[in-house]
């Protein structure tokens, strides 16, 4: 590997759609700039100069030179961000798995916040919330309006400080509040269970600094628990990423060594590179290597097991990377919904203690050197997510309904939408009016049901279809689901 990029490469947590952008974390200073336009950047200071001296009211010049940089880095890509103080810090946090709040895994229902689990040994876990509260108000700020992520702002803060929710307990019908301490939360990305005698299904929600260890981990104890294990479902569904080296170790615990995980491409020297299946690839800080321990203490069984992997629309980036090389590698059956299609890389270059710039530098392909960008992974088995058919599919953006995507080897430009353009656009809007209507009428009969049963859980439909797919029983495939191919854009 490069000097340069001694520093583990990275998945950050993006601001569109939910999908976790590849990136690489750089602190390489550029000592050769191109010519600089100088009647551009002498236009640019005129206007700086007109808004400061004529607008209705005074401006804070920091704050407007820093927006002009963030609208900048923004017109270039969907990935693309400028980090200020507060950004930089929330990005920190969503790559690291910590953070300081209540400890709680939430949704909303009917314009609240409800709590999916409190994490265990949490301040919250701790005061007593339960699975299926309801969150009225946070502090003196009622939840009903705000969005998810207003919520989840509110109750993060600093160590120590104290936050006031109120709570309404459906099953004994009652309101009452809670006072709780925040603190740093370590959250848990994996999860395992055993689904069926000599079955395991192991989840991957995002890709943490914690997540390998925990992964090796958790898998362990399956094995201990039944060394003669038939097959496992890696279940990577809704995963929109996280750290590059812990999908190259993920990848590593179930193909050979030194096979090649996933290659970079751009305009850099730095941005080209082939990862492979080997521990210089994925330890970030050198030390123990929870891969090789797991292969050694399992006795490679990992290496041979019958894998199936869930996909779905929500799966992105980095889970996008392992479920790419399984499949090519011929490892695994791929079963679920096409992926996300985010196939471009960011690189992370800190500009400060406390801001920094993401930047697409480069493409990813998997090992047959196959682009996913725009178009995802298609998995060998179209399964929907429920018997009746796939309930919230036609919700979910994908890379390629996000404006300014790159496609092919040329960035989309800004001009007008094509009529071919316009007439899938009007399709997906008119497909998202029926599944909306339908999920309505499905809400009415079964009032306070979840419409698509949890993961993992014995209604799992798609989970079902994998674990048949295992014991070589018949899977149940999609009639409806068809790949959705790569737009082609007209500049």
């Amino acid at each position: 590997m490069s000097p340069k990029l001694k520093i583990a490469g990275w998945i950050a947590v993006g601001a569109v759609a939910g999908a976790l952008t590849t990136v690489q974390l750089q602190a390489v200073a550029r000592s050769t700039l191109a010519p600089l336009p100088l009647e551009e950047l002498q236009q640019l200071a005129a206007v700086f100069g007109m808004v400061k001296t004529d607008y209705v009211e005074p401006v804070d010049e920091k704050k407007l030179i820093s927006d002009a940089i963030a609208g900048m880095v923004a017109s270039l890509d969907p990935h693309s961000q400028y980090f200020d103080k507060k950004s930089f810090k929330e990005f920190r946090e969503g790559t690291s798995g910590r953070f300081v709040g209540v400890g709680i895994e939430i949704t909303m229902e009917d314009g609240l916040v409800k709590v999916v689990s409190p994490i265990e040994d949490s301040p919250a876990f701790r005061a007593g919330l339960k699975s299926g509260d309801l969150i009225t108000k946070i502090d003196d700020t009622a939840v009903k309006g705000l969005t998810i992520n207003d919520a989840v702002k509110l109750m993060r803060g600093e160590p120590r400080t104290k936050v006031l929710l109120t709570i309404f307990r459906k099953d004994e019908n009652r309101s009452f509040p809670v006072t709780i301490v925040r603190e740093e939360i370590k959250t848990q990305s994996v999860k395992t269970r055993v689904i069926a005698p000599g079955y395991a299904w192991v989840r991957v929600s995002q890709f943490q600094e914690r997540t390998v260890d925990d992964f090796a981990r958790k898998l362990e104890d399956i094995y201990k628990a039944d060394p003669q294990l038939k097959g496992l479902v890696l279940d990577l569904r809704n995963d929109p990423g996280g750290l590059l080296d812990a999908a190259v170790a993920l990848s590593a615990a179930f193909l050979p060594e030194n096979v090649t995980v996933v290659s970079t491409n751009g305009q850099l020297e730095d941005s080209k590179f082939v990862y492979k299946a080997v521990p210089q690839h994925y330890l970030r800080r050198g030390g123990t290597d929870p891969i090789a321990r797991l292969t050694r203490n399992t006795n490679g069984s990992f290496k041979t097991l019958p894998l199936v992997v869930l996909v779905n629309e929500g799966s992105a980036s980095a889970s996008e990377i392992v479920a790419g090389a399984l499949q090519d590698h011929k490892r695994a059956t791929l079963l679920g919904s096409q992926t996300f299609g985010k196939g471009s890389v960011q690189t992370v270059r800190p500009l400060g203690p406390d801001t920094a710039l993401k930047l697409t530098t480069a493409r990813y392909y998997t090992p047959n050197g196959t682009s996913i960008q725009a178009r995802g992974i298609i998995p060998d088995l179209l399964v929907d997510e429920t018997a009746e058919g796939n309930v919230f599919a036609a919700f979910r953006t994908r890379e390629a309904d996000l404006q300014k995507h790159l496609i092919g080897k040329e960035e989309v430009t800004n001009g007008p939408m094509t009529d071919t353009q316009r007439a899938a656009e009007q399709q997906r809007e008119e497909a998202r009016e029926q599944a909306r209507k339908r999920l309505e009428e499905e809400a009415k009969k079964n009032p306070g049901q979840r419409l698509i049963p949890e993961f993992g859980s014995e209604k799992d439909f798609q989970l079902q279809q994998a674990l048949n797919r295992l014991k070589g029983q018949p899977v149940v495939l999609s009639q409806s689901q068809t790949p959705r191919e790569e737009e082609k854009k007209e500049n």
